[in-house]
């Protein structure tokens, strides 16, 4: 088929196979761009996850560290989050704040995959369009006087170029969707794990290191007093009263002199609560 030839389709079919193959430039572009920019978003993922499990805890300074080390985009982003995160925060806090943080990147992600989407359903429209065009053309030649049925039949066989070409473009249309959004997921599943990672390093500060050591030393107390025959007995009836009307709290209890020796497990948190908040 030559060229002249498919022009001439072109123009029975109203102009659409021009559209087909706009669409199907678009779609190679689009493609072959977001090929090479998520490849590169993957392999950067993987650097990023290597260099998080080289660190058991994470501060301020060890995330501008790597911000330093680590290449730019979009786990960049997730991890330069944890820089805003304050000392002594909840970890529900700053799960929600890293979860923000993915959600603000998953945008460059996907970016322009609407178009393959869009194409993908457009071009048999399109086609179908063309080929509906064609045959109008075509039975307009049965009003003519003496018009021969091999012109027919060869107008509706050209009319049905537009449909091949719509389909033809939606299927690579398709195939590349569908690898793209793979990989789209795969990226969006290590902006995860890079979330869940410094969630858990970052919760672990020296803030909620004490609050731990002070529900044991709470713990310890609870545990003294609920054995019979321990505690500090009252010099009267009336002390005792009140000290049961009253109980010490945590703190009074462990201030108490010559008893703390007594208890070792309150001597022991006692003494983690104090090196947690030094």
């Amino acid at each position: 088929m030559t060229f002249a030839e498919l022009t001439r389709i072109a123009q029975t079919s109203g102009d659409i196979l021009y559209l087909m193959v706009v669409l199907l430039f678009v779609a190679i572009v689009v493609t072959l761009e977001r090929t090479w920019v998520l490849r590169r978003m993957l392999a950067r993922g993987q650097d990023w996850l290597a260099l998080l499990r080289r660190h058991a805890r994470l501060d301020a300074a060890a995330l501008q560290n790597l911000l330093d080390a680590g290449a730019p985009g979009p786990h960049a982003g997730v991890v330069a989050a944890g820089l805003t995160v304050q000392p002594g925060e909840p970890a529900e806090r700053i799960a929600d704040l890293l979860e923000e943080a993915v959600m603000e990147q998953a945008p460059r992600v996907d970016r322009g995959l609407w178009m393959l989407d869009t194409i993908v359903t457009l071009a048999p429209l399109l086609g179908l369009l063309g080929t509906i065009i064609g045959m109008f053309n075509t039975f307009q030649a049965l009003s003519n006087p003496g018009a021969a049925s091999q012109q027919v039949t060869g107008g509706v066989g050209e009319a049905l170029v537009a449909t091949a070409s719509g389909l033809f473009v939606a299927i690579l249309g398709l195939v590349a969707f569908n690898f793209l959004n793979q990989r789209v997921r795969l990226v969006m599943h290590q902006l995860e794990r890079v979330k869940l990672m410094l969630l858990n390093r970052l919760v672990a500060t020296p803030a909620r290191a004490a609050s731990a050591a002070s529900d044991t030393v709470v713990q310890a107390v609870q545990d003294r007093d609920a054995v019979p025959g321990q505690g500090i007995a009252p010099a009267a009836g009336i002390s005792a009263a009140a000290s049961h009307a009253h109980p010490a709290t945590p703190q009074q209890s462990l201030s108490r002199t010559g008893h703390t020796a007594q208890y070792p497990a309150e001597t022991t948190a006692r003494a983690a609560l104090d090196q947690a908040t030094a």
